[in-house]
């Protein structure tokens, strides 16, 4: 039993979480409604929209962020918002893209 508590996280926990993911996504803190993730797509960003609001903070590497009809590039450090229901997605990423994840709210983003 670790003696770590549910709300402490190490980069090293989500690294090794995401290493182990199938599908390129790693939680490794929620508590409510409020979910924190690293996202590393592998090749294709196949998100559909959210049911919640989330914002992403670009941790490695760069990419370009498609958000409804809009594009811009992003790189480390960089912080996006995607309201509730939004089409979003990354493409043309580097090899050593991933990016921090974080959800909140109700169904349907806050108004």
């Amino acid at each position: 039993m670790s003696d770590k508590p549910a709300w402490l996280a190490s980069l090293a926990d989500f690294e090794q979480g995401l290493g182990r993911s199938t599908d390129h996504y790693f939680v490794g803190l929620a508590s409510g409604t409020m979910e924190l993730g690293l996202y590393r797509p592998d090749g294709l960003d196949p998100q559909n929209p959210h049911k919640q609001d989330e914002i992403y903070i670009i941790r490695t590497g760069t990419a370009e962020f498609l958000r409804d009809n809009e594009r811009i590039s992003v790189s480390v450090g960089d912080t996006l918002f995607v309201p509730a229901g939004m089409e979003h997605r990354f493409v043309n990423f580097s090899d050593d893209f991933d990016t921090w994840v974080v959800f909140w709210g109700p169904e349907g983003g806050e108004d």
